[in-house]
């Protein structure tokens, strides 16, 4: 049977974020092809879609590799959800569905309950589940896909703290619900904002230190074309 390439860039893409396969390190195709059991043919495919994606580098003599974001790179990312995120809120508030609006208002309340009795093991899940399901209610593949995308790369490149008041962020989640069930999109959209604003005080970047600063160096007088 032959496995879909899109399940092995999503294996491969999580292996990524998950540090298995390091930032620099070379992916061969007949490495990869025996640790996920395919053929070489949906490797091939999922690589190119990775390297679209900014998570792999095509190296003269060196073939496919780990990308080694810098810290431009990183906030970037960063910035690129603090502007998509509140334009998908303000979609959900035009285009979101009864089915969407059950599912958002359930995990406000699991996330609400977990929140004040302190049980903050399973908070980022579902705050991951709560995003990905207000990027669907926006009625935009487009705008869902990118949103995912960028929550891969923060995951890879981020270390996320907890907030210091989830029952704080969780009654945003839920003033944010409120808003998309009313139609009220520049509410949706103002909340989702200041949500984004606040949440990004919490990241931390996985790598720094001299040999990053060289590389964001090089990369600003490198003007051979975007890597993503």
């Amino acid at each position: 049977m032959r496995i879909p390439a899109h399940s092995v860039c999503t294996a491969v893409r999580d292996d990524i974020v998950a540090g298995v396969h390091e930032r620099g390190s070379r992916l061969t195709e007949e490495l990869l092809a025996r640790r996920y059991g395919v053929s070489r043919v949906p490797v091939r495919e999922a690589l190119r879609t990775l390297e679209a994606e900014g998570f792999v580098v095509t190296r003269r003599h060196a073939g496919a590799c780990v990308a080694e974001p810098t810290e431009r790179e990183a906030a970037d990312v960063l910035e690129m959800r603090m502007l998509l995120e509140p334009l998908g809120a303000a979609r959900a508030a035009e285009r979101r569905t009864e089915a969407h609006l059950k599912v958002l208002r359930g995990l406000v309340r699991l996330g609400q309950e977990r929140a004040r009795r302190g049980s903050s093991d399973d908070l980022r899940s579902l705050g991951g589940w709560f995003h990905e399901t207000l990027a669907q209610a926006s009625g935009s593949p487009s705008l869902t896909s990118m949103l995912t995308q960028l929550r891969h790369k923060i995951a890879w490149m981020y270390v996320v703290q907890a907030p210091p008041s989830p029952v704080d962020s969780w009654a945003e989640h839920g003033a944010i619900v409120d808003a998309v069930a009313r139609g009220d999109g520049e509410r949706a959209r103002a909340l989702t904002a200041l949500h984004a604003e606040r949440a990004t005080g919490a990241h931390r970047l996985r790598f720094t230190g001299a040999a990053n600063r060289v590389r964001t160096s090089q990369h600003a007088v490198n003007t051979s074309g975007p890597r993503y």
